[in-house]
């Protein structure tokens, strides 16, 4: 909380008309192009890092494939993950996320500038429909996120289990499927400071259909698990 407050001190004179705008385009979702929305939200991520001693090191961007139609899947450290990501991936994106993080004021705004989908976790047909809606979009070229751990990790940079279903609809769009570490992606919002804060995005290689093909959604899980495993404890943490 100390640092949302700093970011909005550094950033009052902007706050008022930031704020507008986000709602604005919140609430006129299809007066926009994707690219108009996401254009305003890495500004306002931006300033905001900037005002409260956030740096976002970006690594493998590259990997990032470079057609349209893909989906991200990190692991989840806490709400500032989406932010954290957003910053530094030059594609839009939008974003599979759980229905109680729904009413978060500028976290709804954010989502419903992105078209994300709000997931109900024990309403099965429910989240059936969303991974049809996802599948189909992303067939059509939209890119998305899910976190595969299904919620927060409340240890900092170690993971949780990767579930196997959050995978379906990458493997039912047969689209490409890019791990991505976050380290210390908790800090700026999970822990009650503003010190300065550095976090880390990497872009891992993706898993084209052709390598996952033959594999179940619980072992296309424990892979990309064990790569974003393997990049945590190699950054040395």
């Amino acid at each position: 909380m100390k640092r949302i407050i700093m970011m909005v001190f550094r950033n009052l004179f902007l706050v008022p008309y930031m704020w507008i705008r986000l709602c604005y385009h919140a609430s006129h979702v299809d007066k926009y192009k994707e690219e108009q929305h996401y254009e305003l939200l890495k500004y306002i991520t931006h300033r905001a890092n900037k005002g409260g001693n956030v740096t976002i090191d970006a690594y493998g961007v590259e990997n990032i494939p470079d057609e349209n139609g893909f989906m991200f899947f990190p692991n989840h450290q806490g709400l500032y993950d989406v932010l954290a990501i957003l910053d530094v991936c030059p594609k839009p994106f939008s974003v599979v996320a759980k229905k109680e993080i729904a009413n978060i004021q500028f976290l709804k705004q954010v989502f419903a500038c992105m078209k994300a989908y709000m997931i109900d976790r024990d309403d099965i047909k429910q989240s059936l429909q969303v991974i049809i809606n996802v599948t189909n979009e992303v067939k059509k070229g939209r890119n998305y996120l899910i976190f595969p751990e299904g919620t927060r990790s409340k240890n900092g940079n170690e993971l949780l289990e990767f579930k196997g279903g959050s995978f379906k609809a990458a493997t039912k769009a047969k689209c490409p499927i890019v791990p991505v570490a976050l380290i210390d992606s908790f800090k700026p919002f999970d822990t009650n400071t503003t010190s300065q804060v550095t976090v880390q995005v990497h872009f891992l290689k993706p898993l084209y259909y052709e390598d996952y093909k033959d594999m179940n959604t619980k072992e296309i899980a424990a892979l990309v698990r064990e790569r974003i495993q393997n990049t945590i404890r190699e950054a040395g943490f």
